[in-house]
């Protein structure tokens, strides 16, 4: 005979995963994050895209000539990647132990090595101002998405040597794969969304983004294959990714420029610079999604990175200055950054 005291003590440790559980649907439901922490890094120099290293507890941060290499349990600077003139962005491929930089101002990929940060390589590319930049485990390639071409160059991870060059229609911005083979891109300049069969390097499909304007950041939910893009006209839309139908369009900040997904939690967040906002969206189902928190971050945080296990948020921001006035040969003169005023804001439950 089963001891009744036995069953009750083997029930305590799943009671009280259940209950975790749903502690975390109560916080997908509502939003509830908060800036929990500054992290302040200083430095000369502008920023881009931020990429979150769950595995090694790191932050990469592009800064205009180098990469800033940050732990995310200490928030201290731990290394550098350097001589990336005009980076945006970096890609990670584990399996490789590389990871890659794009280089907006040399038309280069930067391969470096993940666990000392040393470079191993840099490769020439024929696109001009690679901005955002994307590993594809499915197929072991790198997308390099060039914005002044209008165009996609893709790398073989393996060989380190170019593959091919895809003709994209329009400016380029943040990129997905959906990790089955085929990779995603939204057009900034025509408010469209490419699908690319990452096989054969070629674009399957472009789908019009009805409601956007200036489509910047992107994100995915995998399982119920939804594409969220964040638009300049203050608007997520919600993208079906097997057909191009859209399902969903619900309103964010001011001056999006970054977009992730918590499929543990079913949120999706977008970083308004603009205003200096994060909107919190939650799935509700996958054809129905509703903004449940605005949360106050800083003016000028403008692009994010999700820790997908500790499902915080990471953004950059920095103090400015007045913007000189407008001449002929600059007419949208950008505000000076204060010095070292450079920070990391993290944001949680």
């Amino acid at each position: 005979m089963r001891n009744p005291n036995v069953s009750r003590l083997a029930a305590a440790p799943f009671l009280a995963v259940a209950a975790i559980a749903v502690s975390n649907c109560a916080f997908a439901a509502s939003g509830d994050y908060a800036v929990k922490e500054r992290w302040k890094l200083g430095g000369p120099g502008g920023w881009d895209i931020l990429v979150a290293d769950a595995a090694a507890k790191r932050l990469y941060v592009s800064r205009g000539d180098r990469v800033v290499v940050v732990d995310t349990e200490s928030g201290k600077n731990v290394g550098e990647i350097p001589h990336t003139d005009g980076v945006h962005a970096v890609a990670l491929a584990y399996e490789f132990g590389r990871g890659y930089t794009s280089n907006g101002k040399a038309n280069s990929v930067t391969v470096f090595d993940l666990k000392s940060l040393k470079t191993q390589q840099e490769i020439k590319i024929d696109g001009q101002n690679p901005d955002l930049i994307l590993y594809d485990a499915a197929t072991r390639q790198v997308f390099v998405f060039n914005g002044r071409s209008a165009n996609a160059s893709v790398i073989d991870a393996k060989t380190g040597t170019v593959a091919g060059t895809i003709p994209l229609g329009g400016k380029p911005e943040f990129a997905v794969s959906d990790e089955q083979g085929r990779v995603f891109v939204n057009i900034e300049d025509k408010g469209e969304l490419v699908a690319i069969d990452a096989k054969t390097r070629k674009v399957d499909s472009t789908w019009a983004l009805t409601g956007c304007e200036e489509p910047t950041g992107l994100a995915i939910d995998l399982a119920h294959h939804r594409l969220l893009s964040a638009c300049g006209n203050e608007r997520m839309v919600v993208t079906d990714s097997t057909n191009g139908r859209q399902v969903a369009s619900v309103p964010i900040g001011k001056g999006p420029d970054g977009a992730a997904f918590d499929a543990q939690l079913g949120l999706a967040f977008t970083s308004n610079g603009q205003d200096g906002t994060l909107t919190v969206v939650h799935e509700d189902d996958p054809d129905h999604f509703s903004v449940v928190q605005t949360l106050a971050t800083q003016k000028s945080a403008r692009t994010l990175a999700l820790d997908a296990k500790t499902h915080r948020i990471y953004l950059a921001a920095a103090e400015f200055g007045t913007a000189p006035a407008a001449t002929t040969e600059q007419p949208k003169p950008r505000p000076p950054m204060a010095p070292d005023s450079f920070v990391i804001l993290v944001a949680g439950h």
